[in-house]
């Protein structure tokens, strides 16, 4: 099997579009060979006052981490720093 190194590596907070073609953003808890623990991962939304952070799934436990299959993602990237802020504040009360 191939192995490609990847910059993204554990406790990043990262933007990730899934094959679905939702977006979530999510601090990454632990790499496996075969998927990633996603912290409390949540859904970028759009709403009448521009784009918001909203439950990732909308009956589990939000302080809940997720294990997501590696096949499941599309893609995913740093998330733009004011982004990456906003989802802190929203998933620790901590304002940056």
């Amino acid at each position: 099997m191939l192995k490609i190194t990847s910059p993204i590596k554990e406790g990043d907070t990262v933007s990730v579009k899934l094959v679905t073609g939702e977006e979530c953003i999510a601090r990454i808890q632990k790499i496996h060979d075969d998927s990633y623990v996603l912290h409390k991962p949540l859904s970028l939304l759009q709403s009448p006052q521009g784009m918001v952070l909203g439950a990732f799934m909308m009956t589990g436990d939000p302080d809940a981490d997720i294990t997501m299959p590696k096949t499941s993602i599309l893609c995913f990237t740093q998330t733009q720093k004011d982004m990456a802020s906003k989802y802190t504040e929203a998933t620790t009360g901590i304002k940056i």
